[in-house]
């Protein structure tokens, strides 16, 4: 494009991120840097049309930015500085308290994080991979068992599970005696990998009901890490501010279903971590929410290690304010990557 071109699409884009109305010739001809006339510019939008950046709802009506010409615009033109202020202080102001609960702490960044992007936020969650220092299988019915998990840093998870038939106290202290000489230094999810080839290989030392009692506890862990409530989302409501169309609305509709089921946990991680820093997927491009037409901006956050741990990220329409988003997840992502780090 030459100078003119990509300032009528510059403008038309920002135009339509502004208050989401299709931008017509005689709008930008008012606040062009050079004297041209409506017809110039609408030959300039007619280009940009047939080069597929810029679409119509109506012939008669301006133009709006395709799915491509934002991403063109997101790549090429999108200027992006610091957080506000006063967006910085809200987001400070989740940290400001003394306490131990990363969970507390995480939902209230959330929180903050739709109240001041007035999008819908999603934090994910670090899971807790400390090492396991300890465990102990507690008998309390016939049906009914607990499985405490003591980690290397004191952190303590009690989770219910169903034993199998028969279990008596001596098959619980040989399970407990079998996993701990396994489990020390492991964490949970090594332990997961490796305990189906050492039930296998050691079976002589370990009975048919100890054995089955292993199997269900650690099919209680996997559980526990998949049902845990990783993915933090506040702020639907914003999503539906200033949508009146039948369309837009189901689209929102389908959004909330896929928020709701809390699905592909790890593909949104993988999303943070197939890239550095923060990353904006407009559309179909973003394989979780491609159906709803939505955006989304989001960033990893590392620990101590620089080890990608989790992700922080901000969803809405199309029609986002880009350049003020994106420093808010970029600057929100490193806060959380701090105080994890801190609290390690």
């Amino acid at each position: 494009m030459n100078d003119r071109s990509r300032e009528v699409f510059r403008r038309v884009v920002e135009g339509y991120l502004a208050n989401g109305d299709p931008v017509g010739s005689r709008t930008l001809t008012r606040d062009f840097s050079e004297k041209v006339s409506p017809a110039t510019i609408r030959n300039v939008m007619q280009d940009l049309e047939y080069m597929g950046l810029l679409g119509s709802t109506h012939v008669s009506s301006g133009r709006v930015p395709t799915q491509l010409g934002l991403r063109m615009f997101v790549d090429g033109l999108l200027e992006v500085g610091h957080p506000d202020e006063t967006d910085r202080e809200k987001i400070d102001a989740t940290l400001g308290r003394n306490e131990n609960d990363v969970s507390g702490i995480l939902d209230r960044v959330g929180s903050a994080l739709s109240g001041v992007t007035q999008g819908a936020s999603l934090v994910l969650a670090p899971k807790h991979e400390a090492p396991i220092r300890h465990i102990e299988f507690v008998s309390l019915a016939h049906d009914r068992a607990l499985v405490v998990l003591v980690f290397s840093d004191g952190h303590v998870e009690n989770r219910l599970f169903t034993p199998p038939p028969g279990q008596t106290p001596s098959s619980m202290r040989e399970a407990v005696n079998f996993l701990n000489a396994l489990v020390e230094g492991k964490t949970i999810s090594e332990l997961q990998r490796n305990i189906g080839h050492e039930i296998a290989s050691r079976r002589q030392e370990i009975d048919v009901l100890a054995r089955q009692l292993v199997e269900s506890g650690v099919a209680i862990w996997g559980e526990g890490e998949d049902h845990t409530e990783r993915l933090i989302v506040r702020g639907r409501a914003n999503l539906l501010t200033e949508t009146g169309e039948a369309e837009d609305l189901d689209r929102i509709r389908l959004l909330f279903d896929d928020l709701e089921r809390k699905r592909d946990i790890a593909d949104f991680l993988e999303l943070a971590e197939d890239g550095e820093g923060v990353r904006i997927f407009i559309g179909s491009e973003n394989k979780l929410f491609s159906l709803s037409g939505s955006s989304l901006v989001v960033s990893p956050y590392m620990n101590a290690d620089r080890k990608i741990i989790g992700a922080v990220g901000v969803i809405g329409p199309t029609r986002l304010n880009y350049g003020r988003i994106v420093p808010i997840v970029n600057y929100t992502a490193q806060l959380v990557g701090k105080l994890i780090s801190d609290r390690s």
